[in-house]
């Protein structure tokens, strides 16, 4: 098929060993093979990055789904949790346990590179989801355009709004290369095309009650703001209508007083809430797509499979990035106009 902070090292050795074996105890998960059988294929290693994000625990999902369908000998699978400690000590476990191949989605992506370095010296391939390491060898990312989140958010909104009014964008952690991207394109988008729309940029470490706390003492100060952009709904969608709805400001679409929405996600949830009328769009990320080719990827550089940059047989596009391959699956804009579409994978989860 083709498919175009470290910490202190005074720690004693012992001491080190010990924690590594308890983080890993408390992070690893079902939904693997544990490395045995899997009819002889090589043995991948797969990290989950939180379950605090109903996106995440749908990607999860269909991960465990796809590994037992596609019988990938899977290593039972680990939770950084969030944690770049946990991350790498998840990995460790993985070289230790045979793993020819490791799947992660990394979100501080600058702290992973020296992980990198280490399994790229024990040629072991790393397949990046819906994150780009900024440093390090990759031999995948599969990840949307997520400057293309910013641009389609910037436009709908201005749209929306006419043009002029205030936003509140809740933006996801500037550590990682989608909160960058997604608030740099947004903010440059606004800037060129609606310069008469004022931008408060929140800052939120894509955490939900950062998120709400900021939200409410902005709207204590700009009572009329009328748009907000919130960078990923699976963390802050529940958190942002709960305060809406305490302040009063929770009015359906159309209605006068409506606050303008958009997210970045296309979770099952979002979808409900545009039916609703309480959020206006989304931008889809295709959460399906993420576990069907990583595990696909990963399974490709176990065996030693190679590829180049060019359009895929699946509707995407592979770019060449400094550090490896990306893979830019299709990410479509979601409004009440497309919202019941059945090819959404936020309209299939859990069917």
């Amino acid at each position: 098929m083709k498919l175009a902070r470290t910490r202190s090292a005074a720690a004693t050795a012992g001491t080190v060993l010990v924690a590594l074996a308890l983080v890993t105890a408390c992070n690893r998960e079902s939904g693997g093979s544990g490395g045995s059988g899997g009819g002889g294929k090589p043995a991948i290693g797969i990290d989950l990055p939180r379950s605090d994000s109903d996106f995440w625990n749908s990607y999860a999902d269909y991960l465990k789904k796809d590994v037992k369908a596609d019988g990938i000998n899977a290593l039972p699978l680990s939770n950084s949790q969030n944690d770049v400690t946990k991350l790498v000590a998840n990995v460790q476990v993985f070289q230790n346990t045979g793993a020819k191949a490791v799947v992660m989605a990394p979100q501080d992506t600058g702290a992973i590179a020296s992980t990198l370095d280490t399994l790229a010296a024990k040629k072991i391939p790393v397949v990046s989801v819906d994150t780009r390491p900024d440093k390090g060898d990759v031999y995948m990312v599969v990840r949307a355009d997520n400057k293309a989140y910013g641009t389609k958010a910037c436009e709908f909104l201005g749209k929306q709004l006419g043009g002029t009014g205030k936003v509140a964008e809740l933006q996801g952690a500037l550590d990682s290369i989608n909160g960058r991207d997604r608030s740099e394109a947004f903010a440059a988008c606004m800037k060129e095309k609606f310069p008469k729309i004022k931008v408060f940029e929140l800052p939120t470490d894509w955490k939900g009650d950062v998120a709400s706390a900021k939200l409410q003492s902005l709207l204590a100060q700009h009572p009329d703001l009328n748009g907000i952009y919130m960078q990923a709904g699976g963390v802050f969608l529940q958190p942002t209508l709960a305060l809406l709805e305490q302040k009063g400001l929770l009015k359906p679409a159309g209605q006068k007083g409506h606050i303008s929405i958009i997210s970045n996600d296309g979770i099952p949830q979002e979808f409900d809430a545009i039916r609703k009328g309480s959020i206006d769009a989304t931008v889809s990320q295709p959460a399906d797509l993420y576990a069907k080719y990583a595990l696909s990827y990963a399974q490709a550089a176990a065996e030693g499979k190679t590829f180049q940059a060019g359009p895929t047989d699946h509707g995407s596009t592979i770019i060449k990035i400094p550090n490896g391959l990306e893979d830019q699956l299709p990410a479509p804009l979601v409004t009440k106009e497309n919202v019941d579409d059945k090819t959404l994978w936020g309209n299939t989860v859990g069917k």
